[in-house]
């Protein structure tokens, strides 16, 4: 196949750029964000270019590195997971891998949206990148059927088993997909979550903690009561308290494998 690709994205989608390069294209650049390392990351893209000596940029993408991709006969560019937002070519096709059913769940962070709300189908789509975030026409999308206590970490494994046959796909019919691109139409747009989306307090009832805690599964929660706050990753409500730290809310207890105590002001 040997297409010439160039890759954007964190560890969050990491099995496109593996299915990228067992499709044997030959990537041009790899274009990545600095991470916190802590609940979101950019090791395995950074380990798998160092392993095939691919270029790395940890700066946004900007139209300079869009007309030197295109002098290097790029022929696609493939976002899977990227801060920031991308100046617009029309030298090559730039497709977006956006985790979530469009055009119901545009936004940067569709994910836990769906989750706190309760949505019983999960999805993946591919799309032409326009100005505008998640508008562009649909390449492919396949959806999965979510449970009533799936958490973030659960959707994303359904995502990434999904991405590997969605990007052979891709490439192999790059342009008949591209020749049969279906516009989204009208959709809805979904702002990032805030702190207030993530936070706990005491009088919550138990099966709200929990929702809240299946939805940022991995991220950073807040529970607060009074002028006391804690930074919860990967908790969940138990009907007891727990081993650990442990934070009431009504009808049950906070349990979580990392807390954090913060400061009174945050």
């Amino acid at each position: 196949m040997s297409l010439k690709i160039a890759y954007l994205g964190i560890d969050l989608l990491h099995s496109a750029l593996r299915t990228v390069l067992q499709e044997d294209c030959r990537v041009l650049k790899l274009f990545t964000c600095a991470t916190d390392n802590v609940t979101e990351f950019n090791t395995e893209v950074l380990e798998t270019a160092r392993a095939h000596r691919i270029p790395v940029s940890l700066k946004p993408l900007a139209a300079e590195d869009l007309a030197w991709l295109a002098e290097q006969g790029c022929e696609l560019l493939l976002c899977g997971g990227y801060y920031h937002r991308l100046p617009i070519t029309e030298a090559f096709p730039m497709v977006n891998i956006h985790p979530a059913p469009l055009p119901a769940f545009r936004g940067p962070w569709p994910m836990p949206v769906m989750l706190l709300r309760g949505e019983r189908r999960g999805g993946v789509a591919m799309h032409k990148m326009e100005a505008t975030f998640d508008t562009g026409d649909l390449l492919l999308e396949e959806t999965f059927p979510l449970s009533s206590t799936a958490t973030l970490a659960d959707y994303m494994a359904q995502v990434e088993a999904l991405l590997p046959g969605m990007v052979r796909r891709l490439l192999r019919e790059m342009p008949v997909l591209l020749a049969n691109a279906r516009p989204q139409g009208e959709g809805t747009y979904w702002p990032c979550p805030t702190e207030k989306d993530w936070t706990i307090t005491p009088k919550m009832p138990a099966a709200q903690a929990d929702t809240i805690l299946r939805a940022f599964y991995g991220y950073e929660c807040v529970y607060r009561s009074g002028a006391r706050a804690y930074e919860l990753i990967g908790g969940r409500v138990l009907r007891e308290p727990g081993a650990g730290p442990s934070f009431p809310v009504d009808g049950g207890w906070v349990c979580a494998p990392r807390v954090r105590k913060l400061n009174c002001d945050e």
